[in-house]
């Protein structure tokens, strides 16, 4: 029931996107929640474009996760509570995506804190509760600079930094609350010390929100405020910690054994890009990498559990081998999301990067900062040929000649689902 509500209710809402799109129209609903003389706390919530593709992008993924979850986590006794938690996650999501005003937007940011928290220590064991203990303190931080900001807000007269009026120097200090807001709950240096330690979540957490939702919170919110991010001058700070972002988590992917925690890195690496390109102000290119990462890397994470559950839940890739013989239809599907991930012509991924290189290179740019940039691209390939090898390709060892028919009666059968 969840599937088809989402799944359908995920391309009605992409379809009417693209309708106001074309037609350049958006709807504003705001309504008085309380009011004491001056002060007034508004709700708000802005149909556009923009947040229709977004919300239909999280709905798509989101079936196809419940879906996946019925089969992957079907012998669980507690599939209930995990599928009402993802349902709660999503309804967070779609509360952020459609406010314009911070304090709407805290409803749907603290809920996703929480719902994420939740998730994560659902495996009830030790490295659940400490991954979570340090997913929700991480997290703590930027709330603490959203409430900040709230409070600062108030001497504009609004909450809606679209109406409010503020001086230089205040919009400098509430811009730098709000990205230190998004940066946490992005991942960004320095605090990207939670996402590889949030994947002790079960994989179908990963796929949804380590992916496409949780961690693009932050850079949602900079999409919708970059006006006011580039004029405030914070969009140069961005740029620097996503720069060194990018390197940091490309170089560790590149050394990292845990299958993942490596395409925890790439996340990284790929949030790093979207927020490098919107420290310059292109947030249209970041709107649309951001939706096409999120669909080749939930790809990426549900392959990658169909092949832990098959290895008997080992995560360690030095230790699988020579998985082109027995798994071969999720080697596709893992190649042609790895072939996005990478950039590879005419794939998904091809149009959004190759359009940020264009724009980097003619950049007035420090020339250490423009070869920092090139060389976390290439280590975007590096990481993931050395993957694709370690898996399929290397030498068959004693785990990946485990329950071959395991794999043929469910895999096979869950993935074709997810292709159709």
């Amino acid at each position: 029931m969840y599937f088809f509500f989402l799944f359908f209710g995920g391309l009605s809402v992409f379809i009417l996107g693209l309708i106001m799109g074309m037609i350049k129209y958006s709807v504003m609903c705001e309504w008085m929640m309380y009011m004491f003389n001056s002060f007034n706390v508004e709700m708000m919530l802005l149909i556009d474009w923009v947040s229709l593709l977004f919300i239909s992008f999280v709905m798509l993924i989101s079936s196809m996760i419940i879906l996946y979850s019925f089969i992957y986590m079907m012998n669980d006794k507690f599939i209930k509570r995990f599928i009402f938690l993802i349902i709660m996650f999503v309804l967070s999501m779609i509360l952020m995506i459609i406010s314009p005003s911070i304090i709407s937007i805290m409803f749907g940011w603290d809920g996703l804190g929480l719902v994420s928290y939740c998730l994560i220590i659902f495996y009830q064991n030790y490295i659940s509760y400490n991954s979570g203990m340090v997913t929700v303190l991480c997290n703590r931080v930027g709330d603490v600079g959203m409430l900040m900001a709230i409070g600062l807000m108030m001497m504009g007269g609004s909450w809606n930094l679209m109406y409010t009026k503020l001086d230089g120097s205040m919009l400098v200090i509430i811009m730098f609350m709000l990205m230190i807001a998004a940066i946490t709950k992005s991942a960004q240096i320095p605090f990207s010390s939670w996402l590889p330690m949030a994947m002790a979540a079960p994989t179908p957490v990963s796929a949804l929100v380590h992916s496409s939702t949780l961690v693009t919170a932050g850079v949602y919110l900079m999409i919708r405020f970059n006006n006011l991010l580039v004029v405030s001058g914070m969009s140069k700070i961005l740029f620097f910690l996503s720069v060194v972002t990018m390197f940091m988590s490309g170089l560790m992917a590149n050394l990292e054994t845990d299958l993942k925690k490596i395409i925890a890195l790439s996340t990284l690496s790929q949030l790093g890009l979207m927020m490098m390109i919107l420290g310059v102000g292109l947030e249209m290119i970041a709107f649309y990498h951001l939706l096409v990462h999120a669909i080749f890397k939930s790809m990426l994470f549900m392959c990658a559990g169909l092949i832990l559950h098959s290895m008997m839940n080992n995560q360690d890739i030095r230790l699988f081998g020579n998985l082109k013989e027995m798994m071969p239809f999720i080697m596709m599907c893992f190649f042609i999301a790895n072939l996005a991930l990478c950039g590879f012509p005419f794939m998904a991924g091809f149009y959004s990067k190759d359009l940020i290189m264009e724009v980097v290179y003619s950049l007035n740019l420090n020339i250490y900062m423009l070869l920092f940039i090139m060389i976390s691209l290439m280590f975007t390939v590096s990481y993931s040929i050395r993957l694709f090898y370690y898996m399929f390709f290397s030498n068959m060892k004693f785990y990946s000649y485990m329950k071959f028919k395991y794999i043929w009666t469910k895999g096979l059968y869950i993935l074709i689902k997810l292709m159709s």
